[in-house]
């Protein structure tokens, strides 16, 4: 991360990578499409926590309507976290994954896209640039304890405090097990 970036750039540059990951999950097949599925799978989980811990709280004070763009960005964020936890214990060569995942895709997409125009275009606006790059810290800080699986339910700052240390420890164990036996 730049040592000045902003909260919105820091979170488009994320929707891009989430783009092209699904992107390359979609286009692949095996074991290389079962790997970026685990690391697209980690990426939406992390973002996904520190959005709720960071940017939702900020964008509910401070963006004109907020509370109704932001539970709009949770109900989305929340289906999302069910297909996922479904599509991890399925075999990813599946046709029932590969459906699956195209619906998720589709959604996350959408959910993106509905991101950037109602909610970071607002905060771009609307915070100060010191504000904004203080949410990238506190973004990036989130992300580097936040679980590495979906965790349906913990769709606030609150939730995410309370179950989101425990889950960590419990993700990133389950992760470390996985990479020592070359599952990644």
């Amino acid at each position: 991360m730049a040592e000045n970036q902003d909260v919105v750039t820091l979170l488009k540059e994320q929707h891009t990578r989430i783009r092209t990951l699904m992107d390359e999950v979609a286009s692949t097949r095996g074991e290389e499409r079962r790997h970026l599925f685990q690391d697209l799978v980690r990426l939406l989980a992390v973002h996904e926590t520190a959005e709720e811990e960071v940017v939702h709280p900020f964008a509910r004070k401070n963006v004109e309507g907020g509370e109704a763009v932001v539970d709009d960005r949770v109900s989305e964020e929340e289906k999302a976290k069910k297909v996922l936890l479904n599509l991890e214990k399925m075999d990813t060569e599946s046709p029932e994954f590969l459906d699956k995942f195209a619906a998720l895709r589709q959604d996350v997409l959408a959910h993106a896209e509905a991101e950037e125009r109602y909610e970071f275009a607002h905060l771009h606006k609307h915070a100060e640039r010191a504000t904004l790059e203080n949410l990238a810290r506190a973004v990036k800080a989130a992300e580097a304890v936040a679980p590495t699986h979906p965790h349906p339910g913990t769709d606030t700052a609150t939730k995410n405090m309370a179950v989101g240390p425990i889950a960590s420890v419990i993700d990133r164990t389950r992760d470390a097990i996985r990479a020592a036996k070359g599952d990644r």
